[in-house]
């Protein structure tokens, strides 16, 4: 059981912690360092480099998350808030597919093809999108660490 918990927590922290950083740090300083080209070509290849890691972190965190379901007993058995974050991590995962699969591919075609206009509306999408995902996040470490029977 130990094991499926550090695999989960590690899959959360690497996609919600690789989404802090990317919205809190990169990108205000790309903003404001960095011309459209650039900073698009940036964040072009930041995503190409990260999205791979939120598939593993998504893999993990599934796999890990019903096996210590099935561990607990069931999705019948077990807590309030093991349902809350589960739910709230199916969304995350959702948007994260829609991010990957629509604007992030927009993204890849429009840098390209240099048409800067097109690849800053899809990174204005991406941004929205990961913003969201990210306080959902926020959301789903709250309430995995204030409902837990161990807070």
């Amino acid at each position: 059981m130990k094991i499926a918990i550090f695999l989960h927590v590690l899959g959360v922290v690497v996609w919600v912690g690789g989404m802090f950083f990317a919205y809190m740090a990169l990108r205000p300083a790309a903003a404001q360092l960095l011309d459209p080209p650039p900073r698009l070509r940036l964040w072009e290849g930041t995503f190409a480099r990260f999205f791979p890691w939120v598939w593993i972190s998504v893999t993990l965190i599934l796999a890990s998350g019903f096996y210590l379901i099935w561990l607990l007993g069931g999705i019948a058995t077990v807590p309030v808030h093991v349902h809350a974050m589960l739910g709230l991590g199916i969304l995350m995962m959702a948007i994260f597919l829609h991010v990957f699969f629509v604007p992030y591919r927009r993204l890849r075609r429009s840098v390209a093809a240099q048409e800067w206009k097109a690849a800053g509306a899809a990174l204005g999408q991406i941004r929205m999108l990961v913003g969201a995902n990210l306080v959902l996040g926020l959301i789903t470490v709250a309430v995995a660490t204030v409902g837990s029977p161990l807070a």
